[in-house]
This record gives structure tokens, sequence and C-alpha cells, in this order.
């Protein structure tokens, strides 16, 4: 769809909406929150957005979008309110933003590869003021998700050579890993066996990396996947009137290998 094509929308109701809630006559719990108190939603309405990607349903997807906007519009009410900002500077910030980062397609500069493109988006981003870099890792916040952190750390890492020139040697690298976690299980020290562990995941992580796999979409979806296959054996533990522990783990088992089958 082109600009001209693009069907015009205003945020205006929403924004209104908010200024009402936040108003003298709002509503109390809407008025006492603040960026800090709103985190955990905003979080939240991250991952119910991805759930609803994952389960590919267009509609609950159209809503929990919703969910995350509003959540965008809380913020940017209450940082008018303190005379930060307002909600059209967060669109016009955003909009010159992402005309400045491809110069390739709103000036005349030449057409570039997908690697390129990349390459130049990180060049201008560095530029950006408040984006100042005084190490290749700066710019990967710490309240990421460890999974989704970890890939950003080692997708920086990899942008200036510093990885496995194959993927033997990412492959080599995880079974060491998994040797090194298993003596220090069998040596009893948990302490270490931790570090090792996440060893281990940092390594995994790294191999996803080269099969273009996001390892914090991989778990969630597999957590997913967990919940529905449980939720099955549950309903036929509790359809036969009987207790968990009247149950064999062989007997489970067979629950969840028809769930597999039926889900």
């Amino acid at each position: 769809m082109s600009q001209k094509e693009t069907s015009s929308f205003t945020l205006d109701p929403l924004v209104d909406v908010l200024a009402e809630l936040r108003g003298p006559n709002g509503c109390p719990w809407d008025k006492l929150q603040t960026h800090s108190s709103l985190r955990r939603y905003l979080l939240e309405e991250v991952y119910e957005t991805l759930e609803a990607i994952d389960e590919k349903n267009v509609d609950h997807l159209r809503e929990e979008l919703g969910d995350l906007l509003l959540q965008i519009v809380f913020h940017a009410r209450v940082a008018e309110e303190n005379g930060y900002f307002t909600m059209q500077d967060v669109v016009n910030d955003i909009t010159a933003k992402m005309v400045r980062r491809h110069p390739h397609v709103f000036q005349s500069a030449d057409r570039e590869t997908v690697g390129d493109t990349l390459a130049t988006w990180e060049e201008l981003k560095a530029k950006e003021k408040g984006h100042e870099r005084t190490s290749i890792l700066d710019g990967i916040s710490p309240g990421l998700p460890a999974l989704l952190r970890a890939q950003k750390l080692q997708e920086k890492a990899s942008k200036v050579g510093f990885d496995w020139p194959s993927e033997e040697g990412v492959w080599a690298k995880f079974y060491e890993e998994i040797d090194e976690f298993k003596q220090e299980i069998f040596k009893k020290d948990i302490e270490k066996a931790e570090e090792e562990g996440g060893d281990v995941l940092f390594s995994l992580i790294n191999l996803f990396k080269w099969y273009k796999i996001v390892g914090e979409n991989a778990l969630h979806r597999t957590n997913t996947k967990f919940i529905r296959r449980f939720s099955y054996v549950e309903k036929k533990v509790q359809q036969s009137g009987n207790k968990w522990e009247d149950f064999t783990l062989k007997e489970l088992d067979e629950f969840w290998e028809a769930a597999k089958v039926e889900l």
C-alpha cells in the first residue's frame, strides 16, 4: 500500500479518554499511576501481543495491539502532565527517526542490500544524541529478558567479527558447555553449576542466532505449548474422578502423548 493509499486515522479519541481518566473527575486508580507503576502493565501487554502473534489470531492481535497502544498513550499522558513531552512529540520523533535512518528510501542515496541497510542503521543510530557509544555493547538495556539480552549482546559482538567462523564451532562450543555443566553437577557444586548452566544457555542462544531463531520467541512458544498440553492432562485427570497421586507417571505421560496428537 502506497503512502497515498494509506487510510488516515487519529489517536485523538484515545488521547482524550486518557486525559479524562486522569482529570479532576477521572478514575482514582488511573490518576495515581506513574511511569514506574505502569511498567509491569507495559511488559505484560508486550507478552500478550506476542502470544497473539504466535496464535496467528488476527482478532486477538488487534485487541492486544490496542492494549499495548493504551500503555504508550498512558505514559505520554503522564509525561505531558509533568511538562516533559506529548503524544504528538512521540509520533513526530519516531517518524523523523525512521526517515533519518532510511536515507536509501527517503533521500537520493542508492538502494542498499539488507546487510548494508543494517550497517547504515547502526552507524546513524550511533551518531544520534543520546545514543553515543563508548563500548560496542552499549545500548543494550539491562532490563531486557535475559535470553533476549544474550542474543543482542552476541549480535553486537558478531558485527565486529567476534564470533565463530562457521556453525561447526558453535555446535562444538555448545556441547563443551554441556559437558562442563554436567561436571559441576557431578561435583554437587551448585553455585558453579549455575554459572556453567548460564554458559549452556548463552552458547545455545549463539547457536540459535546462526539459524535466525530468536531464543526469547522460541521459549515463549514452548511455554505456551506446555500450558496447552498440561491443561489437557489436567482435564483428563479431573474427568477420571481420581487424584493426581492415583496415576503413575507412565499413565500421565500417555495423556501427554495424546495431547501432542490432539492439540
